[in-house]
């Protein structure tokens, strides 16, 4: 099949969404109300709480939920044939994603911009709360020690990147005091800031930069691991204004035009789809179709990580209520269309299905390099991109991608250090929970793997608890929308869905760890699994008690 009519499909089902769905989602369910004032105003402090500008807010918020995950997860799932990715990335997009993220979104803003975790225990207990919490961290410890590991090996493998993308953090800053300190418009600072990031592209090209070999015993990639989350450590402590909001507007747009990119070369092109649709030839080792797909492709159809930004950074600073439409529902369809140009880039940027069985000859073969392998591929022959060109833009954009979501997770992860020591009656502050959040991260990059690979070590669990963790955010909204008298069933639906998969993948893995004696992810599993069960029968006793309630004529516990 010519890949221009799976992008035509994709595209058309993700804008059919946001046109329809989701207004009848945002207008007749969560009923967003434009007189509302939202956190950013009533507890502004210009640090965390700021009125931000929606098309910026836009922009942060989906190139911090976005990361390298909706490129990963996508791009090893194809090994199943592409038809069941793209069902799981459009469909998913639609009905679950921008579903749970406007709710976490909506849901925190009405109640002063409280995190996920926060909310649990107004909405389902003390013990859900906690239990909540421990997810929630083991979450966060995951995505960000992976990512640093997905950011260094492309650091080592394409040097080119190296100068641009800190280029940007250099751009960032400037235009954040631009933003901030005058009233100067946003187009030329836009302008100009992609212009000199585009221009660093071509200055990588000729000036890659690398580490040493091995520097106090540290090979390259672990170099890299501490020095990425050095800066993760700094960038998460500053005012939202001065780096987060400017770097994820610079890359918001760097993600419109890379897809942008990356979709005209299919255009032009008009590859086929080397890879079947189902693939009956799967490599021995391979884990069955179902239920690991839901797992393996979670940022791209649906993520519990998402739920964590909306309610812990994006929400914050919404300046509007009206605004959650297009920044919650909006960015899940800009995540899915990423997923959608990873499933093609994977698909047809290969000349024939044996070159692209060479890449995919085992479970995991395809990822990252795939995506930028393919990608460039489609871009030489669509735009006649030199391949060594297109392979740097697309893995500078993967870095910028997967360095925001690094900045808001160990910025989140510090919020819910605080928060859990706040329930401890202790205080912690920022530099203190930020050093927490970071040691942690960097045990586990270490401590998991050898010469810093332990981030990828335990990524098999990080689909599954982000699956995990976008059940349980949605059974607050559930619960929340019950005690309103609201219909829940577009939350509910998706809540035991994503809750069977991911126990089911809970214990088929749970398997796969003991056979290989793997004792890490063995406990890891067995965590997740125990909190998994019990924070879902916390929810279900709760709603059960509020729909009994609501059928007796009680009025709703609180106005959302």
């Amino acid at each position: 099949m010519n890949a221009i009519v799976l992008l035509v499909l994709g595209v058309g089902i993700m804008l059919l969404g946001y046109f329809i769905y989701s207004k009848f989602i945002a207008e007749r369910i969560y009923r967003l109300d434009p007189d509302f004032v939202t956190p950013a105003h009533t507890m502004r402090d210009n640090v965390d709480y700021l009125p931000t500008n929606r098309f910026v807010l836009w922009a942060h918020h989906t190139t911090s939920v976005a990361g390298a995950a909706p490129i990963v997860g996508p791009a090893i799932a194809v090994i199943w044939g592409w038809a069941p990715a793209f069902l799981w990335v459009a469909l998913g997009t639609v009905f679950f994603a921008g579903v749970h993220d406007l709710g976490a979104l909506w849901a925190s803003a009405r109640n002063r911009g409280k995190s996920i975790g926060t909310l649990a225990g107004s909405f389902i207990g003390a013990r859900g709360r906690n239990l909540f919490l421990v997810v929630i961290f083991l979450l966060l410890m995951m995505v960000n020690a992976a990512f640093a590991v997905v950011i260094a090996n492309l650091f080592v493998s394409t040097p080119s990147s190296v100068i641009p993308v800190w280029s940007a953090v250099i751009v960032a800053l400037i235009i954040g005091q631009l933003m901030h300190r005058t009233n100067i418009r946003l187009l030329w600072p836009s302008v100009i800031g992609l212009a000199f990031l585009y221009a660093m592209v071509l200055v990588g090209e000729q000036v890659p930069v690398s580490l040493p070999e091995s520097l106090f015993g540290l090979t390259e990639r672990s170099q890299w691991i501490l020095l990425l989350f050095v800066y993760c450590g700094i960038a998460s402590m500053l005012p939202v204004w001065m780096l987060l909001q400017p770097r994820d507007y610079i890359n918001g747009m760097q993600l419109g035009i890379g897809i942008g990119i990356l979709f005209l070369g299919v255009v032009l092109a008009a590859p086929t789809l080397a890879a079947p649709a189902f693939n009956t030839n799967v490599p021995a080792g391979t884990p069955g179709l179902l239920p690991l797909l839901f797992v393996t492709i979670a940022c791209g159809a649906i993520s519990g990580f998402h739920g964590l930004v909306s309610s812990g950074t994006t929400s914050k600073q919404l300046d509007k209520e009206t605004d959650a439409r297009f920044i919650g529902y909006g960015g899940a369809v800009g995540e899915g269309l990423l997923a959608l140009a990873a499933i093609i880039a994977c698909t047809a940027g290969f000349a024939s299905l044996v070159e692209w069985e060479a890449v995919y000859d085992q479970f995991g073969g395809g990822n990252v390099a795939a995506f930028v392998q393919g990608g460039s591929t489609l871009l030489t022959a669509g735009l006649g991109i030199p391949a060594t060109l297109g392979a740097t833009l697309l893995a500078t954009m993967v870095v910028l991608f997967a360095a925001t979501t690094m900045d808001s997770g160990v910025r989140l992860q510090r919020y819910v250090i605080q928060e859990a020591a706040e329930i401890a009656g202790l205080r912690v502050g920022g530099v203190v929970g930020t050093l927490i959040a970071v040691g942690f991260c960097v045990a586990l990059a270490f401590g998991a793997g050898e010469e810093g690979t332990g981030g990828m070590v335990i990524w098999p669990l990080f689909g599954t608890t982000n699956q995990l963790m976008a059940a349980l955010t949605l059974s607050i909204v559930s619960v929340i929308l019950i005690q309103l008298k609201r219909p829940a069933w577009m939350t509910a639906i998706p809540l035991v869905f994503l809750l069977i998969m991911t126990v089911y993948a809970l214990l088929v893995q749970l398997r796969q760890f003991y056979e290989d004696g793997n004792w890490l992810l063995v406990g890891m599993d067995l965590v997740i699994l125990v909190a998994a069960l019990w924070v879902a029968l916390e929810a279900a006793t709760v709603i059960n008690r509020t729909r009994r309630e609501a059928r007796e004529g009680a009025g709703p516990a609180r106005d959302a």
